[in-house]
């Protein structure tokens, strides 16, 4: 089967970094269901991983944690899929990504594909989705469809237009009905998250603090890190309510002064999408329960896809691409390779 992989760890600017080659067709046993890879997108995950060290790989590796695509053949304890279906996925990063033809991944984490997307446009949300969903509704501890009596509470995500939030900010406002404040640093990244839904937008390179009490905020009920946990949590924790909640998604490189948050007795999570799988936890299960919810949301226009631009073909060329243009920093929304 087809596949980019890498056996080295080099700058993307570098063609060895990532390159073709063509590797055995796995076959399923146990849980596992054997996926023809459709579509695929790209996360920063894609870009830490693969980022410059001594790391030599004695065989090929196979990066990716974004599909969506066609089962073709399953294991034998298998119970939710069955050959034909179209699913998405994030996948596991303990095991062979989804830049390949073909890949295996644990039925339990896997979501049936929603009935009105394309393959490049269901590629373009399962890590995100994944991801924006247990910040705000295992961590953070957002109360899902509020009763319309009680108090509208507030949302301030850090980093709005990228993957993660571009999905977070719609099931904040239109799941969990809360009035978001979204951070942008662009014209165009302004318009993108006022489009999915925030209420506000302030630009995460000023005085936060200053621009919510601009846009009437004393405080806020939770806080989203998306980008530079170490630059915003401070910001974070002189904005967040008493008692309010703090979720981030990007590792610290200096650690956090967690005593800022003690006289609100305000909590501090981290949220890691690979956490359930990678540990097998007994709930892992809810992730492809959650995939199809959030399914379900993107066909009854609740939700919409986030893709914002395609390449084809799968290949290491444009996967380099892909890769060099994330490492910008200035993404907005999700970009996706289709068809091998």
């Amino acid at each position: 089967m087809k596949a980019i992989a890498l056996s080295r760890y080099l700058p993307i600017d570098n063609p060895k970094s990532l390159f073709d080659v063509v590797l055995d067709k796995p076959a399923p046993q146990g849980r596992d269901i054997l996926v023809e890879v459709k579509a695929i997108a790209v996360n920063p995950v894609d870009v830490k991983v693969r980022a410059p060290k001594d790391t030599v790989e004695k065989t090929p590796r196979v990066l990716g944690w974004d599909a969506a695509g066609v089962v073709q053949a399953v294991g034998q304890e298998v119970s939710r899929f069955k050959l034909g279906d179209r699913v998405f996925y994030a996948g596991d990063i303990t095991r062979p990504g989804s830049n390949s033809e073909f890949q295996l991944v644990d039925e339990r984490i896997v979501g049936s594909m929603p009935q009105s997307l394309s393959f490049e446009q269901a590629a373009a949300l399962p890590l995100t989705a994944i991801t924006a969903w247990e910040a705000l509704f295992d961590r953070l501890q957002v109360a899902q469809s509020p009763t319309p009596a009680a108090p509208r509470k507030s949302i301030l995500i850090i980093g709005g237009a990228g993957g993660v939030g571009s999905i977070a900010i719609q099931l904040a406002v239109r799941v969990a009905g809360l009035n978001v404040i979204a951070t942008a640093s662009r014209p165009e990244s302004e318009k993108w998250v006022r489009d999915l839904g925030a209420q506000h937008v302030i630009n995460h390179f000023g005085d936060l603090a200053a621009q919510l009490r601009q846009q009437g905020f004393e405080q806020v009920d939770y806080v989203l890190i998306l980008n530079d946990t170490d630059r915003h949590f401070p910001a974070a924790a002189a904005a967040v309510a008493p008692q309010g909640r703090i979720c981030t998604i990007v590792e610290n490189a200096a650690p956090l002064d967690v005593s800022l948050l003690k006289a609100k007795s305000a909590g501090f999570f981290w949220e890691f999408m690979f956490t359930r799988s990678m540990f097998q936890t007994a709930d892992m299960q809810e992730q492809g329960s959650l995939l199809d919810q959030v399914a379900r949301l993107i066909d009854d226009k609740t939700v919409v896809t986030t893709l914002n631009q395609v390449l084809s073909p799968i290949n290491a060329a444009n996967l380099r691409q892909a890769h060099a243009t994330l490492e910008t920093g200035r993404v907005i929304g999700k970009i996706v390779l289709k068809d091998f």
